[in-house]
């Protein structure tokens, strides 16, 4: 096997950041092999980084045809940025040829909008007794909000007591309705019911049905609206002694007044429907309209701001740390013809994939990222085009 070689399945907006990065760091990634169900996707990436990749067609739907594309390319790593749904299949081809996997969403079935790790953490015990290594959630939020939780953890607290996790996007791309990554994907999120996780329990809410309003740093305040996000799942495990932990995002009243309408007219459904004699899914349909988000780069405009707001205990002393980026959509597309969304989610999955294709992330078996060391991590994030800031405040300061 050569050890320099990376395959990338998916060739949308975050796989293009992805494929970009890795040809950034050549001597990490010296052979990119980059596949999707479109074969057009990957050229034109190809095309854009001007350096010689490898290309190649799959349906990761179907792991033979996975595990036929592992064995002609060779890889040391796997980095999955297409479908959630493909999760599994993906991490069945992994596992029958021994290679190593990293994703950047956990695994959701198609007839259910439904974040859960179980799936992937049943797959522990497999990955581990062939000493292969798996990697889920490695993007921004779930990822580098993880990683966020890590740091202060391990630099400024002794215990930490309640964590917020804040994802705002200022951009504009001039649409009068568009989602910024797979429409079918980011629909299914936000119309699911919120949770969150409060004194030893998880409580459920109505979608959206909790609104506060955060400033933002270099962005200003915004009203932001509770969902339910994976990494919330992986955190409480993780970090036992958390009472409570929440996810915000920001939406516009634009967009929102969109989204009911669509809900009220049955198109954001993900069960079948009877249609002229055949059967359609009305959020596929729905997504074939709408824009592609990759789409939205060129014109975009404004900035992200995501981050932790954590609070908690050092020598039994209160205080609060408020880790986040700023990313500005029109600077990526310079960079890599991206918007940020995206190029917040590939960065950290190229990181990923480097701290484990060196070894400095090493275990066998399936892992979130906060279980590793966060300092390589949160370094790189300054190298590699996200840095972060960090405000440290005296006592609980909460939203």
């Amino acid at each position: 096997m050569k050890r320099d070689t990376i395959l990338i399945i998916g060739a949308g907006g975050v796989g293009r950041v992805v494929a970009h990065k890795c040809a950034q760091a050549s001597d990490v990634f010296a052979n990119i092999q980059l596949a999707s169900r479109t074969l057009e996707k990957c050229e034109r990436i190809r095309d854009e980084i001007g350096r010689p990749i490898g290309i190649a067609q799959v349906d990761a739907d179907h792991t033979h045809e996975t595990v036929a594309l592992i064995r002609r390319t060779s890889p040391q790593l796997v980095v999955n940025v297409a479908l959630p749904y493909q999760d599994l299949s993906i991490m069945d081809a992994c596992l029958e040829t021994g290679v190593d996997y990293l994703d950047t969403a956990n695994y959701e079935p198609l007839d259910e909008a439904r974040f859960c790790y179980r799936w992937q953490w049943e797959y522990h015990d497999r990955f581990r007794e062939r000493g292969l290594m798996a990697l889920l959630g490695c993007g921004f939020d779930p990822g580098v909000t993880n990683i966020f939780c890590a740091y202060a953890r391990k630099h400024h607290f002794d215990a930490i007591d309640t964590i917020d996790i804040l994802d705002c996007n200022a951009g504009s791309h001039g649409k009068a309705f568009a989602t910024n990554f797979n429409p079918e994907i980011n629909i299914r999120e936000i119309t699911a019911r919120g949770r969150y996780y409060e004194n030893g329990k998880w409580i459920e809410t109505p979608p959206l049905a909790i609104k506060k309003s955060f400033d933002f740093p270099d962005v200003g305040p915004r009203d932001i609206y509770l969902l339910y996000h994976e990494e919330l799942e992986s955190l409480v495990k993780h970090i036992p002694e958390l009472q409570r932990i929440r996810f915000w995002m920001t939406f516009g009243q634009e967009y929102l007044t969109h989204l009911r309408v669509l809900e009220n007219i049955g198109m954001t459904r993900i069960d079948p429907v009877p249609f002229q004699g055949q059967k359609i899914v009305p959020l596929q349909f729905l997504k074939a309209l709408l824009p592609d988000p990759g789409s939205l780069a060129e014109n975009y405009t404004g900035k992200t701001n995501i981050g932790c707001l954590i609070r908690g205990t050092k020598n039994g002393v209160s205080k609060t740390v408020y880790l986040y980026n700023v990313c500005d959509h029109a600077a990526c597309y310079r960079e890599v013809r991206s918007q940020a969304v995206s190029y917040t989610t590939g960065v950290p999955a190229m990181i990923g994939a480097m701290l484990m294709q060196t070894g400095v992330w090493r275990g066998a078996g399936v892992f979130n990222v906060e279980q590793f060391d966060p300092d390589p991590f949160m370094d790189r994030l300054n190298r590699y085009g996200l840095p972060w800031v960090e405000k440290v405040i005296p006592g609980h300061v909460d939203l």
